[in-house]
């Protein structure tokens, strides 16, 4: 049987060679199926109908095995060269990092086979079946990339490419169908594939904007005029390109909070040059950009997680970041008005009359004035509460114990405890969110966490609504109830209370009995209330500078909303310590009272060592 077969392929082989020039494939192809063409034959199976379908399907085999034109050919005929056909692709292939790794016989680096797939059933790369067609490229190249161990001696940056890139922009885009979102190749090149160190490479930082721009022209043009881009071309290695913002393997939309563009994001990402010493000193840009920045208004509600105020982009541009001196910048003096104009309508030539990160000598003097004031007087307020109340505390204790009191004194009634409720929840509402809205990474914020910086801010204003209504219905009910008019004439100061404090103290000392108030408040809840009415008018005020920013803007100065953010936030320290070693001392734990007077629950106070007021306890609407 053999020596038939070997026969009838001499013959047909005899039949080829004289056959005349021209007479091809079909032939020859008939002349090695004799030995491929059947699995278990004498040679290596080839599937003849997907060899047919593939792009070579119309070659010789010969054109590939040129040592086989003979039969017999040898057992182990020569590795086939694809640049025998393909030159250029393969002078270009060489020169790759892909390709120079298979030259020191690498075998974990990819050859032809490995993208194109096996010659025998290789299709064109617009056919879907191809491995090279684009819908197929990121899968073709993961085989290898999201291999960890095979490329783990290479130290690749990315260990999971495809994982990585499905999660971006262009991956998304990708997998939702769009056939114009990069691929692999579209960023990193095919035969010409360089690692990002080698300046030949497509990823090399300085061809990362022409890189970009085969897709993004429009975006690259603006990028090149601007000073990034100059920089960038005159070969300067700290400017930045696409990927220093966009990131690579994490480009995201820039509604995506995990976008480096993201508008929460964008300080951070400028901040990453901007706010290194290194790169300020060696351009000679100033130190303080983004302290100065976080320091005003828009850098403080920044912080705190508003998305609306201006952020870097804001004002300074994305691709098209010029200098102040240029008069294409959008922070040039003559184009802030626009530029402000964007965000505060009609207060932009306003803004462009001051600074947006202070001015070149520091904070405005109004700030500084304010910053010291209150940096001297909390610790002097709260202290003198403080050591008065240890005072009072020591007496106290020292004295015996409490004198029984005679009687049951009436302090609030129903209505005036219902004013206290409300004011104590709306406080600590304000407290609790005012802080969170300062702080909002601290941990004590998790309660509101869930609610995100808006969920903050309206708690913060709904509580402040509050407050404000109650302020002016207290002030209503002073002024137009009998019960309130006695309650305001019984809080009001006097030479009295001065001459209370001076004999309060000889009692603290020794040096005298204990006095007896001169009226139905003492002088320490008249230092209270009245602490309250200051703080609540310069609350209620800086608020609504803060509230209503566009109207400061326009009709105030630039630094105003800067001053009232700071004044704002001091009162409150200074508030809520008054609250916790005044107020608190004197409700739990002054030792007549204690363990808590329930005025505020049941109208009555307990412990007196003078008359109640004999005043209407009636009168309310």
């Amino acid at each position: 049987m053999t020596l038939m077969r070997l026969t009838s392929l001499l013959a047909l082989a005899a039949s080829l060679l004289a056959a005349p020039r021209g007479a091809g494939a079909a032939e020859e192809a008939e002349l090695c199926v004799g030995c491929h063409g059947e699995r278990g034959g004498a040679g290596p199976f080839v599937d003849m109908a997907a060899f047919g379908a593939s792009i070579h399907g119309k070659n010789r085999c010969t054109s590939c095995h040129a040592d086989a034109a003979e039969v017999p050919h040898p057992a182990k005929p020569a590795p086939v060269s694809c640049g025998r056909c393909h030159r250029v692709e393969t002078q270009v292939y060489l020169q790759s990092d892909h390709g120079r790794a298979v030259a020191r016989g690498q075998a974990e680096a990819a050859a032809c086979k490995d993208c194109h797939g096996h010659t025998h059933v290789l299709r064109n790369s617009r056919q879907a079946g191809s491995p090279v067609n684009r819908k197929n490229i990121p899968q073709t190249c993961s085989r290898c990339h999201e291999d960890e161990a095979r490329m783990k001696p290479f130290r690749l940056s990315e260990r999971h490419p495809l994982n990585s890139y499905n999660h971006t922009v262009h991956g998304e885009a990708f997998r939702a169908g769009r056939q114009n979102a990069a691929v692999c190749t579209d960023c990193h090149g095919s035969h010409d594939l360089h690692g990002a160190a080698n300046s030949a490479s497509r990823v090399f930082w300085k061809n990362v904007p022409a890189t970009c721009g085969r897709c993004h022209a429009n975006v690259q043009t603006v990028y090149q005029i601007s000073m990034h881009g100059q920089a960038a071309a005159q070969g300067i290695k700290d400017a930045p390109v696409c990927t220093s913002c966009h990131g690579e393997h994490t480009i995201r939309p820039m509604a995506d909070r995990a976008s480096s563009v993201w508008r929460g994001a964008v300080t951070k990402t400028c901040a990453g040059c901007h706010a290194t010493e290194r790169v300020n000193l060696k351009f000679g840009l100033p130190m303080d950009r983004l302290s100065t920045y976080l320091d005003t208004y828009h850098g403080l509600a920044a912080r705190r997680g508003d998305l609306r105020v201006a952020n870097c982009a804001s004002c300074h541009g994305f691709h098209d970041i010029l200098p102040s001196s240029d008069p294409r910048s959008s922070i040039h003096r003559a184009n802030l008005p626009s530029t402000c104009g964007r965000c505060h309508p009609g207060a932009g030539s306003r803004l462009a009359s001051g600074w947006v990160h202070g001015p070149p000598s520091g904070k405005h003097w109004a700030l500084g004035l304010a910053q010291a004031f209150y940096l001297m007087l909390i610790p002097l307020v709260v202290g003198g509460m403080l050591v008065h109340n240890l005072l009072d505390l020591g007496r106290k204790a020292a004295g015996g114990g409490v004198v029984p009191p005679p009687h049951a004194e009436l302090r609030l009634t129903p209505g005036e405890r219902w004013q206290h409720g409300l004011l104590f929840a709306a406080f600590f509402a304000l407290a609790y969110s005012g802080f969170a809205l300062k702080n909002p990474d601290a941990g004590w914020t998790a309660l509101l966490a869930p609610f995100g910086e808006g969920g903050r801010r309206d708690l913060h204003r709904w509580a402040a609504a509050v407050f404000c209504l109650l302020g002016l219905y207290h002030v209503w009910y002073l002024v137009w109830t009998v019960r309130g008019r006695f309650v305001l004439r019984g809080l009001l100061p006097g030479p009295a209370d001065v001459r209370a404090v001076q004999a309060r103290l000889r009692w603290y000392l020794h040096r005298g009995p204990r006095p007896a108030e001169p009226g139905p408040y003492s002088y320490p809840e008249k230092v209270e209330y009245w602490s309250l009415v200051w703080g609540s008018i310069v609350m209620v005020v800086t608020g609504g500078i803060l509230i209503f920013t566009n109207w400061a803007l326009r009709y105030l100065a630039p630094w105003v909303p800067d001053l009232a953010t700071m004044v704002h936030y001091y009162e409150a320290i200074l508030a809520c310590l008054a609250i916790l070693v005044w107020h608190f001392y004197l409700v739990v734990f002054d030792p007549e009272v204690y363990p808590m007077n329930r005025a505020w629950l049941t109208g009555f106070i307990r412990g007196r060592r003078r008359p109640g007021p004999r005043g209407p306890d009636a009168g309310e609407p």
